[in-house]
């Protein structure tokens, strides 16, 4: 009996070992694009503090969420997904800076500052990234667990939850560059129109209507309307407020009037769409 219990443990933690490891791949993987972005090192030195900490506070809630269902290990309770959200923390801390001393961004003799500024701004992205390392990287010894994991029910708040999490994460890759403000200012209110249009029919039809995996279908009895109403809208509104959050954060919204607010939000709630939608497919 012993023996038994002995071997459970041994298994758990080689299980957990690994899931480390592939939150490691995952945050290098899924972190690497902004790692070698230029205008995410900038931020790093000119971003108000408080607002900084602002998003990464915000971001704890989104990892635990995303922990509950893709943690380290299988995890049963919130504490466990507790313990894997500051897990991924870690996991992206010290992959940032590994990184950005690498390519030469941090350096001896910066201001103490300035090098948490660089790190920590890579630390949201990077730590989404860890977390899904284990669902995307997770081999055939993983697909009874899986099984398991998707056969658990998911409420409609946490549904939103990883919608708001997709949205975060492809909507912090885009928010920094200037991109984002000169298309607002070349398009007209037609095109903005337009891109809003095209953002809720492509985030409804890839969940709904395109036969990706973990795709959505409705039953025969749904009314199309149903999910439209349900999910579609409402996540397109999470892909919005993140990405109002994110310009906030970035200070790409101060002194812009409220029209041309509007218009860098839909900009960014294109890609912040798609990743809402990805989220449902793939968490």
């Amino acid at each position: 009996m012993l023996r038994a219990a002995s071997e459970q443990h041994n298994d758990r933690a080689r299980r957990f070992v690994v899931g480390m490891g592939r939150g490691a791949a995952g945050a290098l993987i899924f972190g690497m694009p902004m790692l070698m972005t230029m205008e995410f090192w900038y931020l790093g030195f000119y971003i108000s503090h408080e607002r900084l900490l602002l998003l990464l506070f915000a971001n704890m809630p989104l990892l635990v969420m995303l922990a509950r269902h893709i943690g380290f290990e299988e995890t049963f309770t919130w504490r466990e997904a507790v313990r894997d959200a500051i897990i991924a923390c870690g996991i992206a801390l010290v992959i940032s800076a590994a990184v950005l001393t690498l390519i030469g961004n941090l350096k001896p003799g910066m201001p103490a500052s300035e090098i948490l500024g660089k790190v920590a701004i890579q630390v949201v992205p990077a730590s989404i990234g860890a977390l899904l390392g284990r669902s995307q990287f997770g081999g055939k010894r993983d697909e009874e667990a899986e099984q398991e994991e998707s056969s658990r029910s998911t409420s409609y708040g946490q549904e939103l939850f990883m919608m708001a999490a997709g949205a975060l994460f492809l909507s912090l890759s885009v928010a920094p560059t200037e991109e984002v403000i000169l298309i607002s200012f070349k398009m007209t209110p037609w095109h903005t129109l337009a891109m809003l249009v095209l953002s809720i029919l492509l985030m409804h039809g890839f969940v709904y209507a395109v036969a990706f995996r973990g795709t959505h279908e409705l039953t025969e009895e749904t009314p199309w309307w149903h999910a439209f109403v349900r999910f579609t809208l409402p996540g397109y509104i999470v892909a919005m407020l993140i990405s109002l959050y994110v310009l906030w954060t970035f200070d790409r919204l101060d002194d812009m009037a409220p029209t041309q607010i509007l218009m860098s939000a839909i900009v960014l709630s294109f890609p912040g769409a798609l990743g809402a939608a990805a989220a449902r497919l793939i968490l």
